[in-house]
């Protein structure tokens, strides 16, 4: 497979080269239209290794396609392999400049002289497991992108190898690639009849050997705080500011349950924004926990806590506003187990230990899973992700190529 392993790092370096942030807040889908650049050259590429039902959603900006099944394999499960175009708008994906260090020694990384921006193994002590390998990097002035280039380069590769080798034996293969997974949209409009899977994986986890079938249930909640602005200078027993009646809510979450003090299977209540006036406030936080008791009770404490304020500062001072954005997808994997199974005997037959650990967020697996697709996730190879410490290894990414062509073969049984 050594073209193929050369491949897969070629294709990467490319796509993350095309500028595929996503947008929050955005009311259209693809949240930003540079996504359609990625999603045109893949359609391009898959038509030019000889995939077959090739449909690129030009509104959407959805791909799909599909490698025949070998001869004799026409009723074996159908398998999906998916990932996501979009980059985290949470730093930079425009200008990425990848380079390779061959050879890694271990020690730490100058990302960028002029800059002095160094990723440093007392910050990142795992990068001592990658010494003797090649990395991919950023400049340090963005992220890389290996969230999910990685993923999409994989497919990539181990599409264009079952369509060279026809020695190889499978089933049927069905390859999506979605918009926007980065700001919760990728499932949005996801064509799960048309995609016509059986089962799938999400190509979209982290170091080698990570096997993921759970992750968070997860929900969005927005307080606005309505105040009552008055000039300072008259304000006594008057004024009611917004501002400070928002710092008291979150006084009131327990401090202990905060993304930076839990890891695991603990969950949290994440502050992401806070802006506002004297006059008004909001707030905005994700809410996630991998125990559905656990959620919906983590979910009536905002409630309480705005009665409770409401109770004191006088009703419609505190609007709680609620949304659920997806759920673990534990409860439909545990039905199709063979995912797991299949996917832990392909890694060690390959050498690679499997990792079995909960997502601590989402993917498009998760809300596909609940669409239809029992769908769990593999890993990519990156590490760092959402920030310009980001890094991929490429030794660990042609090994992931291997990983999905033996999964494939295994359904052909």
């Amino acid at each position: 497979m050594e073209a193929e392993m050369e491949r897969v790092i070629e294709n990467f370096l490319k796509y993350v080269k095309i500028d595929t942030e996503s947008a929050e807040g955005s009311a259209s889908t693809p949240s930003t239209q540079k996504q359609h650049d990625l999603a045109e050259a893949l359609a391009s590429q898959l038509e030019g290794m000889g995939a077959e039902e090739i449909v690129y959603d030009r509104e959407r900006c959805y791909v799909y396609a599909s490698i025949p099944a070998s001869e004799g394999c026409a009723d074996a499960p159908v398998l999906g392999l998916i990932a996501h175009m979009d980059t985290s708008p949470a730093a930079s994906g425009a200008g990425v400049k990848p380079r390779i260090i061959e050879g890694y020694d271990g020690k730490d990384i100058v990302l960028n002289e002029e800059k002095q921006i160094v990723m440093r193994t007392e910050d990142f002590p795992e990068l001592a497991s990658y010494a003797g390998k090649r990395l991919v990097v950023t400049d340090g002035t963005t992220l890389l992108g290996a969230d999910d280039k990685a993923g999409v380069a994989e497919i990539m590769a181990a599409a264009e190898y079952l369509l060279q080798h026809k020695e190889i034996i499978h089933g049927k293969i069905r390859i999506g690639f979605t918009p926007d997974e980065e700001i919760g949209s990728g499932a949005d409009y996801f064509d799960v009849k048309l995609f016509g899977a059986d089962y799938a994986y999400t190509v979209d986890g982290g170091r080698l050997g990570e096997l993921e079938y759970e992750n968070f249930n997860g929900a969005g909640a927005k307080v606005t705080v309505n105040g009552r602005s008055v000039h300072p200078g008259e304000a006594k027993g008057k004024m009611r500011n917004a501002i400070l009646m928002a710092q008291e809510f979150q006084s009131m979450l327990p401090q202990s349950e905060a993304p930076a003090h839990t890891c695991g299977y603990e969950g949290f209540y994440h502050l992401d924004s806070l802006k506002g006036t004297v006059e008004k406030a909001e707030a905005e936080y994700i809410i996630r926990d991998h125990d559905r008791k656990k959620f919906e009770k983590r979910k009536e404490t905002f409630r309480q806590i705005g009665n409770y304020l409401n109770g004191k500062y006088g009703e419609g001072t505190f609007e709680i506003n609620l949304e659920d954005s997806y759920y673990n997808m534990k409860e439909i994997i545990e039905k199709h187990m063979h995912l797991v199974e299949n996917a832990k005997a392909a890694m060690e037959e390959l050498g690679v230990e499997p990792i079995v650990v909960p997502i601590r967020g989402g993917t498009d697996g998760a809300r596909l899973s609940f669409m239809g697709l029992p769908c769990p996730n593999l890993c990519t190879g990156g590490q760092n992700f959402h920030g310009r410490f980001e890094y991929a290894c490429a030794d660990d990414m042609e090994k992931i190529v291997e990983v999905l062509v033996r999964i494939a073969e295994k359904y052909a049984k």
